[in-house]
């Protein structure tokens, strides 16, 4: 290789990494970072649409009861992980809650290859409400454990590249699912899952190796105090939703996003029941879920690579928060000001399902980064117990709530139109929650470090 070649490439990486702000020893855990969402965001992905599909088949009314059911699921699952962070060390934890959920996918196996064991609606209703869980449960534990291994100043500018590896997860998920559905089946897209699943499981022994190394080699009492178990009740993470203000208004800003995200599943699951119907419905919806998946996944990365990382970079959480709560606003009132139209308005879609495809990518591609840096300023106990809290039981407790609430407003004659301008109402609510919160967490950790920087000075 010539110089000049040498000092051409050179300068390629350096401009990659002055874009991507990483420092040369944060490439192989950020890479492995991003492997590690890539395969939990796939394994997801390759199931959900057969998930969707479902829901579509029976309509958004009988919704409550799936998350009836989803809510009691992960409100006795919630004090079950909060015993496994408080008894064991986190290289123990997190493994376990994995290989528990590839064992559930391998038994789904025989219920969808021999007929007879359940009958269609019962193993349909079983497997959106395990599939949900795993959703809530396999996500959440990342993001805990992303948020224990990076600092705050990593995460402002690590945690949407990590992003983007979810993203292009749960772009490959559907494409496979698409690829594969009419040629192998059911059953063995839950064994690829499976098989993705466990390349996560890799991923966190060797992000976990070289965290653990990091921290003891830094502060060897910190590390072991990062890695160890964090004692307390198994109740601990549903008490701090109630008790500690950080978790109780992270709770609301859920709640609140909640009510964009199920109104809008709602509405976009009758389109789809009442537009694909006849023999082939179940497939045609299968295909249109894929569809509006991959549209989101490709929205999701365009947002974490431009306008994610620079707000987070030089502003902080709250203006990205904004930002997706004022674009969920927008769509909002778009399907408000034209009554729930199905016409096709982009791309042969309507307002309705732009809405889903537009709050939805920007919920993970604006919201999930912003939220998730805030957990890296506050301690283990929180990011791990009460956190896993709401994104779990209070997060389900919220869809059974809004999907009731939606049958108790259709009595009266809410229609599509109605369901909207409360979801455009709780973006708006949201962005406000939102920015006051990261605005108060983000304020207090800069006083707490220039009071320490204070006292070292002095001293």
């Amino acid at each position: 290789m010539s110089e000049e070649t040498r000092q051409v490439d050179h300068a390629a990486t350096a401009g990659w990494q002055r874009w991507l702000q990483v420092t040369p020893g944060e490439w192989r855990p950020l890479a492995i970072s991003f492997l590690y969402f890539f395969f939990v965001l796939a394994a997801y992905y390759v199931i959900r649409p057969v998930r969707e599909q479902l829901s579509a088949a029976v309509g958004s009314t009988q919704l409550p009861w799936f998350y009836a059911a989803t809510f009691i699921a992960t409100l006795l699952l919630t004090p079950l992980f909060a015993w496994l962070a408080g008894r064991y060390p986190r290289r123990i934890m997190v493994p376990v809650v994995y290989l528990f959920f590839i064992g559930c996918l391998l038994a789904f196996v025989p219920l969808f290859t021999q007929s007879g064991l359940l009958s269609p609606r019962a193993l349909g209703t079983l497997f959106f409400v395990w599939v949900s869980v795993f959703n809530l449960f396999v996500v959440s534990v990342f993001w805990s454990f992303m948020a224990d291994v990076w600092d705050m100043a990593q995460a402002r500018r690590l945690f949407p590249v990590i992003a983007l590896g979810g993203t292009v997860g749960a772009i490959t998920g559907p494409l496979l699912t698409r690829l594969l559905a009419s040629v192998l089946g059911i059953a063995p897209l839950l064994v690829v899952s499976a098989g993705l699943l466990g390349a996560a499981l890799v991923c966190v022994i060797l992000l976990g190796r070289w965290a653990s190394a990091r921290q003891s080699a830094n502060d060897p009492r910190s590390g072991a105090q990062r890695e160890g178990a964090l004692g307390g009740s198994m109740l601990d993470g549903l008490k701090q939703v109630l008790a500690h203000p950080f978790i109780r208004n992270m709770a609301l800003l859920l709640l609140l996003g909640d009510a964009i995200g199920t109104v809008n599943y709602a509405l976009v699951a009758d389109y789809a029941g009442a537009t694909f119907v006849g023999d082939n419905a179940a497939v045609l919806r299968t295909e249109f879920f894929a569809k509006v998946d991959l549209t989101t996944n490709v929205l999701q990365i365009v947002a974490q690579l431009t306008l994610t990382r620079w707000l987070l970079v030089r502003f902080g959480a709250g203006p990205v928060i904004g930002v997706w709560a004022g674009a969920g606003l927008i769509m909002m009132l778009c399907v408000v000001f034209t009554q729930g139209s199905y016409a096709p308005v982009i791309g042969g879609l309507p307002w309705v399902v732009l809405g889903l495809i537009i709050t939805r990518s920007l919920a993970y591609g604006m919201l999930g980064p912003a939220r998730e840096s805030l957990f890296t300023m506050v301690s283990r106990e929180l990011r791990y117990k009460g956190k896993n809290a709401v994104d779990t039981a209070v997060w389900r407790f919220g869809d059974l709530v809004i999907s009731l609430g939606m049958n108790g407003l259709r009595v009266f004659g809410v229609a599509t139109a109605g369901f909207a301008a409360i979801s455009a109402a709780s973006a708006a609510i949201a962005g406000v929650v939102g920015f006051r919160l990261a605005r108060q967490v983000e304020d207090g950790v800069a006083e707490s470090s220039s009071a320490s920087a204070s006292v070292s000075v002095n001293s």
